[in-house]
């Protein structure tokens, strides 16, 4: 239902959870290179438990091939240096929620190709640098699933798993 775009990743194990992750919510991972590790890295499988075979992942030489194949979609960049809250946007499926690396943050040159109104800030309490780029996936894609009523995760409803106890 969204796409989740990495921009040069360099922890394994983040990449492994963000797998898991789009393996549960029926997301697509995208990543664009370089990656700071081999895809078959032990701590990524570890991470990502046997969830890899579940997710659909792509790779990209960089972030214009992936542009090049996906040229319709929305794109939603997250940084700390973006002013408009997360929660301001308001998603559509076939939207791609697009994150930097753990070490650089997100590239200039991909804000270039997103409209100032879908650069998003998960909001931190002052002085705090960035949060885990797992956990940060995890908040945006939930957002957006939330904004859809979590349709398209073909699971029961939230009020029906209230009731399950």
């Amino acid at each position: 239902m969204f796409e989740v775009v990495l921009c040069q990743p360099q922890i394994p194990p983040n990449t492994g959870n963000i797998i898991r992750l789009c393996a549960n919510v029926g997301c697509r991972l995208h990543l664009i290179a370089p990656l700071g590790f081999d895809l078959d890295d032990r701590s990524l499988r570890r991470a990502g438990l046997d969830y890899q075979i579940m997710a659909s992942v792509s790779v990209y030489p960089d972030f214009d091939s992936f542009i090049e194949q996906h040229p319709d979609e929305r794109r939603f960049t997250y940084s700390s240096h973006h002013t408009r809250p997360y929660h301001q946007a308001e998603f559509q499926p076939g939207d791609a929620l697009i994150f930097g690396s753990e070490t650089n943050g997100l590239p200039t040159a991909v804000s270039k190709h997103t409209p100032s109104e879908h650069q998003l800030l998960l909001p931190m309490r002052a002085g705090s640098r960035s949060l885990n780029l797992s956990n940060a996936v995890a908040i945006a894609v939930y957002e957006a699933f939330r904004q859809r009523d979590f349709d398209g995760l073909g699971t029961r409803t939230l009020h029906e798993a209230t009731h399950v106890l």
